[in-house]
């Protein structure tokens, strides 16, 4: 035999090293490095509130959102009310009923517009003009609403109705507390904005 001659190395142990060094690492990344993924929020649909008031104002309010970002369904059955009569009706930003209505705060305005009617381009979130009650002070009534969300960082949930004991002048009052409260006046009656099953 010649003594030049070296036999031939394979190369198959070259590449199951190097596949065997691969999938380690990638499990490395997999187990430890790679970033924890966020857990996602449940999407709500829909969502209730109960009102009450002091003065025999009361009744319950839906509201239905088919998808994130979707326009919202408000609707509600009130009774208790005036006859005949327009009362301003807004989600305020707390859903702390502690004191009463009067611990719900200002009208939810995350955007600091000012206030005015649910179809003006400048208004608050939570402006939903007035509820108009019939002949026996009762209300039934369908608003669709394209800012007041049930979903992400501007949800409702968890914040308050406020049915008031006045009309709301929808901003158009010609004075300071027209750009604010619409003049709505004291708040009869009010609830908390809760998911729904």
């Amino acid at each position: 035999m010649d003594a030049s001659y070296k036999p031939r190395q394979s190369k198959q142990p070259i590449v199951f090293t190097a596949l065997a060094t691969l999938a380690g690492a990638f499990l490395f990344w997999a187990v430890f490095l790679r970033p924890a993924s966020t857990p996602t929020a449940p999407v709500v649909t829909k969502a209730v509130a109960v009102l009450k008031g002091d003065y025999g104002a009361s009744g319950t309010v839906t509201l239905v959102q088919s998808a994130p970002g979707a326009q919202v369904t408000i609707t509600g059955e009130l009774q208790g009310l005036d006859p005949r009569a327009q009362r301003g009706f807004h989600i305020h930003t707390a859903g702390d009923l502690s004191s009463g209505c009067a611990s719900a705060g200002a009208h939810f305005n995350p955007f600091g517009q000012t206030h005015g009617a649910p179809s003006d381009t400048s208004r608050h979130v939570g402006d939903l003009g007035n509820i108009q009650s019939d002949a026996q002070g009762e209300a039934k009534f369908t608003i669709e609403d394209s800012l007041v969300s049930l979903n992400g960082p501007l949800s409702v949930v968890g914040r308050a109705f406020v049915l008031h004991s006045g009309t709301d002048d929808l901003g158009r009052g010609d004075n300071e507390e027209s750009l604010k409260t619409g003049n709505a006046g004291g708040r009869a009656a009010c609830g908390v904005i809760g998911i729904a099953q």
